[in-house]
Order: C-alpha cells, then sequence, then structure tokens
C-alpha cells in the first residue's frame, strides 16, 4: 500500500460484461478509409455505435462505402490530408454537423515508390512526407483544437508502421515518415494529457491492402503469401480487420489510460533478431 492512498474496494474497480456498443454515442473522423484499413475501421466503428465520417480522396469508392454501412451512421466527405485547410475544415463540418468529435483515425497514407536510398527521387520524398507527416500533424492539430474547445475528453489515432520500429521494413521514404509519425504521437501525448485528450498509434506488419498490392504490382493473396513468409507468428494471416480491431481498442474506453502507445501488430517480427532466427 502507498503511503497516504487509501483504497476502496468495489464492484465498479472490476471491468463489467459489455451491455451496449463500444463507441456507442461517440463521433469518429477516419481519414483514408475508403478502403484498406481504413475501410474496416469505419464498418467496425459503425458497428459499434460510432457515427463515422469517411475522410478521403477517393469519392466514389468513399460515397459507396459509407452507403454500404448505413446513411444514418457513416457519410463521406472529401479531404485530401495535404492541404490543411481541407483537414480543419472536415473538423468543422463534423462539428457542425454532429455537435462534436470524440475520435480522429488519422490513416489517410502512401507508401510512395520501392525505390533504394542512392536513388530515392527528392520530389517523390516530399510527396511521402506530405501525405504520412504533414497530413498526420495537420490531422491531431485540427481534432485537438476542437476536443480541447469542447472540454471532450478524445482519442486521437494516427497509422504507422512496423517501419516505424526498424528500418528494412519499407522504403526508405516512407519509413522515414512512419519514424516521423511516431515521434509526433508521442510529443502529442506528452502535450494533450493535460485536456484528457488520449494520442496513440497502431504500427502494423504487412497488410494486403490497396496501396500494398500497387507497391510491386502484386495480387493480394501474393502479398499474404510474402508477408506469412517473413512473419514471426504462423498460422495467423494479418487482415484489415484485426488491425481495425486494435483501433477500436484504443478509440474505446477500454483503453482509457493509455497514451502515447505505439501499438504494435506485427505477431512479434520486430522483437525477432533475424540472424539468429536463420541459425535455427
Amino acid at each position: 500500500m502507498f503511503q497516504g492512498f487509501t483504497s476502496k474496494s468495489s464492484s465498479q474497480d472490476f471491468i463489467q460484461p459489455m451491455s451496449k456498443p463500444r463507441l456507442e454515442g461517440k463521433v469518429a473522423i477516419i481519414t483514408g478509409a475508403a478502403s484498406g484499413i481504413g475501410e474496416a475501421t469505419a464498418r467496425l466503428f459503425a458497428s459499434n455505435g460510432a457515427t463515422v465520417v469517411i475522410a478521403d480522396i477517393q469519392d466514389e469508392l468513399g460515397t459507396a462505402v459509407a452507403a454500404s454501412i448505413s446513411p444514418g451512421k457513416c457519410s463521406y466527405k472529401r479531404c485530401d490530408v495535404t492541404d490543411e485547410k481541407q483537414v480543419e475544415e472536415t473538423v468543422n463540418h463534423v462539428l457542425r454537423t454532429h455537435g462534436r468529435l470524440d475520435i480522429m483515425f488519422s490513416n489517410a497514407g502512401v507508401l510512395g515508390t520501392a525505390a533504394p536510398i542512392m536513388d530515392v527521387d527528392m520530389g517523390e520524398l516530399d510527396r511521402v512526407m506530405a501525405v504520412n507527416v504533414r497530413g498526420t500533424a495537420a490531422a491531431v492539430k485540427h481534432a485537438a483544437r476542437a476536443m480541447v474547445a469542447r472540454g471532450t475528453r478524445g482519442s486521437i489515432i494516427c497509422t504507422a508502421s512496423v517501419a516505424s520500429c526498424r528500418g528494412g521494413l519499407g522504403p526508405p521514404a516512407y519509413t522515414a515518415s512512419k519514424h516521423a509519425v511516431l515521434g509526433l504521437v508521442r510529443a502529442a501525448a506528452g502535450e494533450l494529457g493535460q485536456h484528457g485528450i488520449r494520442v496513440n498509434c497502431v504500427s502494423p506488419f504487412g497488410v494486403a491492402t490497396p496501396l500494398a498490392c500497387g507497391l510491386k504490382g502484386m495480387s493480394p493473396s501474393k502479398v499474404e503469401d510474402a508477408c506469412c513468409a517473413m512473419a514471426n507468428l504462423k498460422g495467423v494471416v494479418l487482415k484489415t480487420g484485426h488491425v481495425a480491431e486494435a483501433a477500436l481498442f484504443l478509440a474505446s474506453d477500454e483503453s482509457v489510460f493509455i497514451s502515447g502507445h505505439n501499438l504494435v501488430i506485427d505477431g512479434g517480427t520486430t522483437t525477432v533478431i533475424s540472424s539468429l532466427q536463420q541459425l535455427d
């Protein structure tokens, strides 16, 4: 027992069985939610009671996804995250329409090309950083402003990557950008904690999203085969739904005291020393 600390046991000290959806009454923006991880998360958030706004530049896809989820629970708003004014307007649109913002999932991102460091095109590097880093910073900035102004104890989640943990798991520009996203999350968590706002990120291993498949023109099954061959944990194929479940945890009150955390979804791959594995 800590000196000066009094513990009062009660049934409320323990987690109770959930009797309602995990995000009931909450409003969420998900950037890059017209496909891939964002789409899976939009569907999962909505099925757990959230009102979801899909923010993307894929108008046809985004509109179709929103309509397929539920016109009452999900809508589409065009938003290019490289343009801060569009990010700000998206947040303001949500506040005007729904009166609040509880969750920002900054998920929009690009892989860039697979060029090695000696062949990196600086224009391509700028593009990757503009989407992955500046876009994330804009999303965090304007979501935080809205939450602080309304006294909302919100949750901000960013999509990083296993490439935020180590090199060699993605192209150089992409790896640099995801390291920056992780740094941004940690800095924001430090500043926003005083306002009751949590900031975390999810860092998935390889997932067969349209972006991943497009990097080398591979089919989803080929991408999954390649990722499974490299993965530490065998017998499981990482899907977008697994990443969405991690985002749901960080968005919900189940993670009420978790902030500044990088939730790595990689089956232990980034904790294993590959060179030692090869000796087995």
